[in-house]
This record gives structure tokens, C-alpha cells and sequence, in this order.
């Protein structure tokens, strides 16, 4: 009997488990009969407000240019000075997550290894694997990165280190002595990716200045989005810098064309709306302080966090998130992070972080 054409397929694909995205609106509006306007999303740590209005205004503009293909060249120019770093040493991705799989295919191989802390950001997993590596996962330390235990999981095959600052989905932190000291002593033929998805929800004293952090580690590379604190998670764009070598190999297997025409508009307006990300960062502050506050009104435990969003030990989660979903509450369950009494909750408006806690109250009977 002849095998199928998918068993044909490497065995290492055929081991990925799939990657399960927060619940769109429409499908559980489809499955619960709620109406749109009544659903609270708060499961993929989007921005509630929306984009810029100096980002919609340059979509608008940039729609008589969709006939043509994509010329990135102003927004890596943009991110240059921006950064100060040159444009050859900067890569855009649609979305960080196709710049974490650029980073997988450039030095994960069969026959290589990967470390990757426990509860880190399952994209990391996906595109290790999809290269054909061995992961190697090191246990959690008070559901954050333990540094000195993945430096010591590093094996002379290992050619590749992820470090999601703030962590997804748990929003533990790490400070900038200790990723320094621990850059400091990772061997050179390592290199580390550090994602700093939410930087821009970071308190302003807590960041770490990881661009300049490129000079003295060639080894690292730093990647960034659009998608959270800029409010553009549906046109997928993000930018990783790193030494011009390294940039040079990511170019080299990145898809042409890879950020679209109305991405690259938008992106371009959103790093010039200061205004815009520092009140996102205001509304995310007092947010979470609401939320905090009504979580602990609750009794319930949570992770503090550093993101746009709180991790809540709710005990059966799974249950719990089928009685919010009844409600029209939308959040993001993480059994598969190895965290089944937990959800993870993005900060939201006031009404909707209300709306949530209202319903979660209901949903613990």
C-alpha cells in the first residue's frame, strides 16, 4: 500500500502543532448568534484604539498605487533615521512573526539546535522546527526567561536563542543589566533574537536601548512591530535590525515584495504620529490599573505584566472561556503554553475592560 503525499513530507513538519490565533469576532458572531457590535475582542492584544489618523490617511492615499508592486525603500529609510542604524542593517517582515521565521531559515538546519524558554511565544517553535531544528526548552522561572538556565542549555550545536522582552503570553520582564550581562556571556557563534513585540507598552525608564545594544553584540538581532502599540495588526508589517551580514542573509531568503503597498504607507505615517503611541501607552497604563484592581476585586491571581495585556489564573480555564464567549467576551485561553488555569486578557477600552471583568465575574459563578 502506497503512502499518502502528505506522508511524504518531512517528519519534522508533520510534527508541528498548528498555531491556534485569538477567536475573530465574526467567527464566534457565527457560532453564538451575537451581533458585531456587541462582541468585546480581547484575546490578540490589539490596539482598542484603532490605527493612527495619520495612518488611515495615508492607506487612502496609498490605494491608487495598489496596480504596482511595493517599493520599501521609504520606510526602511524611515526606520534608518528613526533608529539611527543604516538601511542595510535593517529587514522588514509582514508582521515580526515572518522575520522570526527569516531568522529560523537562515541558521536553524537539521542537525542543529534552538533554546527557547518555557510559556515563550509558540512562533518561535513553528519556525524552528519548519527548518528542521531541535528545540530545546528550558523551564520557566516565575513564568519568565531564567537566563542563566538557557545559557547553560546552549550546546555546541546551537545556533540560535529566543528572548521575547516583554514575554507573550505571560508579559514578565527582564531588565537591562540582566539581558546585558546575559548577552555578555553567550558565545559569539549564538545568535539571539530579541523581540520586543510590545516595546512601546514598556514604562519609558524600563527600556532598554537595544539598537545601540547592536554594536557590541554582532550576534544579535532585535525585532520590532507594527502591529500592537501602532495599531496596524492587520496590515502585517515589522522590522528587525541586526548586523549588515546577518541583514544580507535575511534579505536573501525573505520573499520579494513582502510588505504591501498600504502596510508601508501606514507604517511610515505611524512612526512619525509620537502623539499617537504615547497616548496608547497612557490609555494601556490606566487599563491595566483598572483591570488590576478589578481582578484583585475578584481574587483572582494574575501575572504582572509588562505588555498590553494581564495573564489571570482562572482555575478551569477552558470552561471559563466558553461561559465568556456565551457572553459575547472574547479572550485567549493558553493550555497550549502549558498554562491551563490561565487566560490571557489584552487591555482595552475602559468599557471593554469593564465589559470583561463584568462578565468574568459571571462566568466563576
Amino acid at each position: 500500500m502506497s503512502l499518502s503525499l502528505a506522508a511524504q513530507s518531512p517528519t519534522w513538519i508533520r510534527s508541528i502543532s498548528p498555531y491556534l490565533p485569538g477567536k475573530p469576532i465574526t467567527e464566534l458572531a457565527r457560532e453564538m448568534g451575537i451581533a458585531v457590535d456587541k462582541i468585546v475582542k480581547l484575546a490578540s492584544n490589539e490596539n482598542p484604539r484603532g490605527m493612527s489618523p495619520k495612518a488611515r490617511v495615508a492607506v487612502e492615499a496609498a490605494l491608487a498605487g495598489v496596480a504596482r508592486y511595493p517599493d520599501d525603500y521609504d520606510l526602511k529609510k524611515a526606520l534608518s533615521d528613526h533608529t539611527g542604524l543604516g538601511m542595510e542593517r535593517i529587514v522588514l517582515g509582514n508582521g515580526s512573526n515572518d522575520l522570526i521565521d527569516l531568522a529560523a531559515r537562515v541558521f536553524l538546519a537539521p542537525g542543529r539546535s534552538t533554546v527557547i524558554a518555557q510559556h515563550a511565544f509558540a512562533i518561535y517553535q513553528i519556525a524552528s522546527i519548519t527548518a528542521g531544528a531541535e528545540c530545546i526548552h528550558v523551564p520557566a522561572k516565575d513564568y519568565g526567561h531564567d537566563l542563566d538556565a538557557m545559557r547553560a542549555a546552549i550546546r555546541p550545536d546551537t545556533r540560535l536563542l529566543w528572548i521575547a522582552n516583554p514575554n507573550n503570553p505571560t508579559g514578565t520582564f527582564l531588565q537591562k543589566a540582566t539581558l546585558q550581562a546575559f548577552l555578555r556571556a553567550c558565545p559569539k557563534d549564538v545568535a539571539v533574537v530579541l523581540d520586543e513585540a510590545y516595546n512601546e507598552y514598556i514604562a519609558p525608564a524600563d527600556r532598554a536601548d537595544s539598537v545601540a545594544w547592536l554594536a557590541e553584540f554582532p550576534n544579535l538581532i532585535v525585532l520590532r512591530t507594527f502591529s500592537k502599540a501602532y495599531g496596524l495588526a492587520g496590515l502585517r508589517v515589522g522590522y528587525a535590525m541586526t548586523a549588515a551580514d546577518i541583514a544580507d542573509l535575511m534579505n536573501r531568503v525573505r520573499q520579494p515584495f513582502n510588505c504591501n503597498n498600504l502596510a508601508l504607507a501606514a507604517a511610515i505615517a505611524s512612526l512619525d504620529d509620537h502623539t499617537f503611541v504615547a497616548d496608547s501607552y497612557e490609555l494601556n497604563r490606566h487599563g491595566m490599573t483598572q483591570m488590576v484592581a478589578g481582578l484583585k476585586r475578584l481574587r483572582l491571581e494574575h501575572i504582572p505584566s509588562h505588555g498590553n495585556f494581564v495573564t489571570v489564573k482562572v482555575g478551569d480555564a477552558a470552561r471559563v472561556n466558553q461561559a465568556l464567549l456565551k457572553q459575547g467576551v472574547i479572550v485567549r485561553p493558553i493550555a497550549g503554553y502549558g498554562l491551563p488555569e490561565h487566560v490571557r486578557v489584552t487591555i482595552g477600552l475602559e468599557g471593554e475592560n469593564a465589559r470583561f471583568l463584568a462578565a468574568l465575574e459571571k462566568a466563576l459563578g
